[in-house]
């Protein structure tokens, strides 16, 4: 008997979009805008490129060298061409280096010094990854997901206060996770985490969702959150019309996963025949186009306030903080405030991130 799923040429599990076609009618024109995506070479990060290329933006793909972002980038390029969108530029970035992300930030004020940037989508990420440090001695989830967005965010803040004042605001997005909150862990935020600990983090687990792997991949999630929450309280108390933002996808069939088992963060998940695997995934998740609605939603919806929270609704997230199921599919509703991203968290995430990255955020 055959499998009963479609599959990508990869093998991904291919999931019917449910919201996405009617979401994305209402969309606003994006023409006069620059739009920075980090990680858009696939997933919801190349959604978001594309469908703001489309609107007519100016999108700049931060992505780490490679053949696959040279291949998107063309591809973009293709897709521009239809649109009379201005053409994408590429701006190298490896997240595993903040020298890296120092240049990145360099080429960006190169193309932007005049117009500013008008949204900084942080949308990169990796899951499940063993317990390695970095060049800069920090965890690579952590150091990925978090801190260079974090130095990447405070370097272009120059760009995007400029576009803030001359297109009325400026929008800074970051990418969480129904992760960022998991059963049978530690979900309060722990600074460790972030500092210089890189390799001596509790060590690798090669189990799906379980174990020492995941949760780092939590606390980085966490970090998204508060991350966007400290921003706001800053922004704000600064008279800035820059908007701190946050989105989660739910549940989807990008290549994180893939990602994930490749680095030995999920053996087990080997061990399952794939028509089963890709009919329990396929059962679990929604379509890239619906994950990526929550981002879209941030960076190009012009109702959105600052520190607001999109993404599948929780049916408990109003009162528990444990991992919620319920959270893997839905629309990019407005979601209630993250407990877990309270102001002592905040307070320690924001040192912390200032300590390892060596960067005064100034606002």
């Amino acid at each position: 008997m055959g499998c009963l799923i479609s599959t990508t040429a990869d093998g991904r599990p291919i999931v019917k979009s449910r919201y996405f076609p009617e979401f994305r009618k209402g969309l606003p024109l994006m023409a006069g805008k620059s739009v920075a995506i980090t990680g858009c070479t696939s997933g919801t990060g190349r959604i978001c490129a594309d469908v703001c290329a489309e609107l007519g933006a100016k999108v700049l793909m931060v992505n780490r060298p490679s053949e696959r972002a040279n291949k998107a980038l063309v591809e973009l390029k293709q897709l521009v061409a239809a649109s009379k969108a201005p053409e994408p530029v590429l701006i190298p970035c490896d997240l595993l280096s903040f020298r890296s992300v120092r240049e990145a930030a360099a080429g960006l004020q190169a193309e932007l010094s005049s117009s500013g940037l008008d949204v900084l989508c942080n949308n990169a990420g990796i899951m499940g990854y063993g317990d390695k440090a970095t060049e800069d001695g920090c965890d690579i989830q952590m150091q990925t997901n978090h801190t260079s967005h974090f130095l990447l965010t405070a370097l272009c803040m120059p760009l995007l206060e400029r576009a803030a004042k001359l297109n009325g605001e400026a929008r800074i997005v970051n990418h969480s996770s129904a992760s960022r909150k998991m059963d049978n862990m530690e979900n309060k935020f722990n600074p460790k985490y972030v500092d210089k600990n890189g390799g001596n983090l509790g060590g690798s687990s090669a189990s799906m969702l379980k174990g020492a792997n995941f949760q780092r991949y939590q606390q980085t999630k966490l970090a998204n959150v508060i991350f966007t929450y400290a921003l706001d309280e800053r922004l704000k108390a600064k008279g800035s019309k820059v908007k701190a933002l946050v989105a989660h996808p739910g549940v989807a069939p990008t290549q994180l996963a893939p990602g994930t088992i490749k680095d030995g963060g999920g053996d087990d998940a080997k061990n399952i025949p794939v028509c089963l695997g890709n009919f329990i995934f396929a059962m679990l998740c929604q379509s890239e186009l619906d994950a990526s609605m929550g981002i879209l939603r941030c960076c190009c919806d012009p109702k959105v306030q600052s520190r607001e929270f999109y993404g599948p609704p929780g049916k408990n997230e109003a009162v528990s903080d444990a991992h919620d199921p319920s959270e893997y599919k839905g629309p990019a509703a407005l979601k209630s405030e993250e407990k877990l991203a309270d102001m002592e968290a905040q307070e320690a995430l924001w040192a912390v991130s200032e300590k390892v990255t060596g960067m005064k955020f100034q606002i």
